[in-house]
Order: structure tokens, then C-alpha cells, then sequence
């Protein structure tokens, strides 16, 4: 069904009266025998990502649906495990969103909802929320979401982080300045990843910046910047318990990686290591004492270069991105999508049975390149069990392997050659594109 209409609103797509108060555009649909729909989800995403949830959610017999925005509607969706597509220009005005997807209930029973993306995660809990539909609500979403509110609640709840401060009360932001040596990171509250973040060496360089924010001051905060190892914790929560986890390292911190030039590369900790097994008891605490119920997160830490503490740095309530599903499906057999598609169709209605990690070890390395189709035959080592030949532009290897030592030896060498021979660098990005 190609350029079936429903309908457009004002509020909705801005572009033509149409049917006033009908809701979105239906631009694609494709229908897919199901005898009896267990249950209908609907998958919001502003950005190409999660087949493999939409996938298994049709396996577990869902009626799937689909929200994006149009410019990413034509990118390889998997249409064979969709009943139908729905696109608006993008999810910036709420209201829209809200009214669009309340349209679109009064002839479907949405009985879940899914964000696909971290930035989806806060409006997809306000529409659980306006439509009374279980999963996470906007209370837990923002200390996934909220940076300012994740240190806030980790600093109440004895969890150690970076010292910050707000940049609301000017008072507080001079108080900080003074009794906190910097450099210090400005850091938007709501982005992802390193996206917008600033590296702050005094306060004559601050003052300046908060002013050219105008109003947008208070969504950022302040915080001491921190040298030492980055690291990440990937993980599946059950009935508030830590069902599976797996603590990985990066080569480099991301924000080196976003802001300097460099190559994403991040492998397997040792299971029974200090460090694994450190990071493993700080991820329980996050995820208990930010009230996470069930999902899966992705919470990032780093390890001070000078006193040897871990400090925690941010979470989210989704798959963590840059290919880290595809590490830890190739260590652990897992695949996070999958298992998160089962949780959400659950939530706690029928039960869930976590998976059993296969105990391997595997290291990711992506780069951008120089040319729009990399040849990457020359790495050819039988350690090699993904490689990101659909994404222009890009050279992406996973390795795996029963030796932690030989994923970090595979990597390092790899990221010499892509150095070397592929790597181009982009400017920083100041906000997020989809």
C-alpha cells in the first residue's frame, strides 16, 4: 500500500490543510499475515536503527508499527517484519507527536510502545504516559535521559561522579568555579553521546559561552573534566534485578574520539578482572537506584587517571550505538535488540528467561574513511566475525575470540593500519543529525 492517505493536519506535517484534526501521513504500509496479533507495538525512531527488535517483536506474533521521520523513511527498514509505516517531517514539536500518535489510536489498540533511540526515549515515556500504556514513565526516563538529573540522583544516592554544577544560578556556577579546578566539560543536558559538549579551560572562557546561550543556559551543566580509561557496561534489567551485564573498555574516551579525530575502538574486559568486576557492582547501583525496571542500558564510566576511582559519567535506557550490540552479540552470543523486543512486549505479563552469555571475547573497531566504499579484504584474519560493509563511507570490523589478549592485540593493530590507510576525520558535531 505505496502513498496510502490518512490525512494530514496542521500540527501535525505544517504543510497542507487536508483533513484538519485527521493525523499523519501514512506513507508506506506493508501488511503481514498474522493469524492472531498478540499484541500491537508501536516502534517511534528519529534515527535508522533496530531491525532486529522490530524483527523479533513480529516473531513473538506483535502487530509491529512503525513511526519515523520522512528523512530516514526510505533507508532498509525491514518492511517484511512491519504491518505499517508511519512518517512525520520530525518529532521536535511534541504536542504534534502526541496528537498524530492519539489519532492513530482511536482505530489501533497500541498495547506498547518503543523508542528505537535515545532520543526517543523521553517522548516515548510521555506517550506511555498520555495513553496509560505500561513501560518506563517520564519520572525513571529522565534520569536516563537528563544529565543534570542522572548526577543529581547518583550524587544523592552515594554514587560517585564528576563534581558539577547546574548553570542556572549564576552564584552557584561562581561558587563552583572557585573551589573546583578545572578544565571543566559544558555539557548539554539532553544530547547523546558527546554531541555539544565544550571543553572549558577558565572562567573568563565560560562566561562568554553561558551568555551566547540566551535561554538555553539552563539545559546545560557544568562539570570537571576527568583524565582516564572510558568504559561501558551493557546490560538487561528484569524485575529491577541485573540479569546480564558485560563491562567493556574503550580504546579512547569518546568525547578524544568526537572532538580530536580518531577511531571508535572498544573490546571485552576480562570477566573476573578487578576492573569487570568492579564496574559490573557500580552498573547494579545505577540501575536499582535510578529505579530502572526492566530494559536494557548502556552506562558509561570512566576511571581516574589520578587517585584509580570509577566515576560514573551517564546512562540510557536503550542499545548503546556505534556498533557495541554487535561487540557483545559476538562475545556473548546475545543479541541486546532481540532480548530488549521481548522485555517490552512482556513487561512483566508473561515471563522472561535471561540469556546465558557464551563467555567469548570481541572488540569493534569503526572508523569514517576516505573513500565512500572501503575495501577492507585486506584484513583477513579468522578472528573477524562482523564487517559494516553496508554503511557508506565507514570501515567497521568485529573480531572474536577466547583469548582476551588476542581481541586486544587484533585491535590495536587494526586501528594502526585503518590510521594509516583509511581514516578521515569530521568536524565536531554541535547537535544531532539523523
Amino acid at each position: 500500500m505505496l502513498g496510502v492517505l490518512l490525512g494530514f493536519t496542521n500540527f501535525v506535517l505544517g504543510r497542507t490543510t487536508g483533513l484538519a484534526g485527521r493525523g499523519p501521513r501514512l506513507l508506506e504500509s506493508e501488511a503481514v499475515s498474522v493469524e492472531t496479533p498478540v499484541k500491537t507495538i508501536l516502534c517511534v525512531s528519529s534515527f535508522y536503527k533496530g531491525a532486529r527488535f522490530i524483527e523479533q517483536a513480529k516473531k513473538l506474533g506483535c502487530r509491529t508499527i512503525l513511526l519515523t521521520v520522512e528523512n530516514i523513511l526510505k533507508e532498509a527498514w525491514p518492511r517484511h517484519a512491519l504491518d505499517e509505516v508511519f512518517a512525520m517531517p520530525n518529532f521536535k514539536d511534541r504536542r504534534a507527536v502526541i496528537n498524530a500518535v492519539s489519532y492513530l489510536a482511536r482505530t489501533r489498540k497500541f498495547d506498547r510502545i518503543a523508542p528505537l533511540d535515545d532520543f526517543d526515549v523521553e517522548l516515548v515515556a510521555h506517550l506511555r504516559e498520555h495513553l496509560r500504556i505500561p513501560g518506563m514513565g517520564d519520572t525513571t526516563a529522565r534520569y536516563f535521559r537528563d544529565k543534570l538529573a542522572m548526577r543529581s540522583r547518583a550524587k544523592d544516592r552515594g554514587i560517585l561522579v564528576p563534581d558539577f554544577v547546574a548553570t542556572i544560578n549564576h552564584d552557584d556556577i561562581r561558587h563552583y568555579l572557585a573551589n573546583v579546578q578545572g578544565p571543566w566539560v559544558l555539557k548539554p543536558r539532553s544530547e547523546a553521546s558527546s554531541v555539544g559538549i565544550k571543553k572549558i579551560k577558565s572562567a573568563e572562557e565560560l562566561w562568554p559561552i553561558l551568555e551566547s546561550l540566551g535561554d538555553q543556559q539552563s539545559y546545560y551543566l557544568l562539570e570537571k573534566m576527568i583524565a582516564g580509561d572510558c568504559y561501558h557496561v551493557d546490560s538487561i534489567t528484569w524485575d529491577r534485578k541485573v540479569v546480564f551485564a558485560e563491562a567493556n573498555k574503550y580504546r579512547r574516551p569518546m568525547l578524544e574520539v568526537s572532538h580530536e579525530g580518531g577511531i571508535f575502538a572498544s573490546r571485552t574486559l576480562p570477566r573476573d578482572g578487578d576492573e569487570a568486576v568492579g564496574l559490573r557492582a557500580m552498573n547494579e547501583d545505577v540501575i536499582r537506584e535510578f529505579g530502572h525496571v526492566r530494559g536494557v542500558s548502556h552506562t558509561e564510566f570512566i576511571r581516574g587517571a589520578q587517585d584509580g576511582k570509577f566515576y560514573f559519567l551517564e546512562t540510557a535506557a536503550r542499545v548503546g550505538g556505534a556498533g557495541i550490540s554487535d561487540l557483545v552479540e559476538a562475545a556473548t552470543g546475545v543479541n541486546l535488540w532481540e532480548e530488549w523486543a521481548k522485555i517490552e512486549v512482556s513487561q512483566g505479563e508473561t515471563p522472561y528467561t535471561p540469556p546465558v552469555s557464551r563467555g567469548d571475547y570481541a572488540g569493534i573497531v569503526v572508523s569514517l574513511t576516505r573513500y565512500e566504499q572501503p575495501d577492507n579484504s585486506g584484513f583477513n584474519d579468522p578472528e573477524i566475525v562482523y564487517r559494516m560493509d553496508d554503511k557508506p563511507w565507514h570501515l567497521g570490523l568485529v573480531v572474536r575470540s577466547k583469548d582476551p589478549s588476542r581481541v586486544e592485540q587484533l585491535i590495536e593493530s587494526y586501528v594502526l593500519r585503518i590510521q594509516r590507510d583509511f581514516h578521515a576525520s569530521a568536524p565536531v558535531l554541535t547537535i544531532a543529525t539523523a
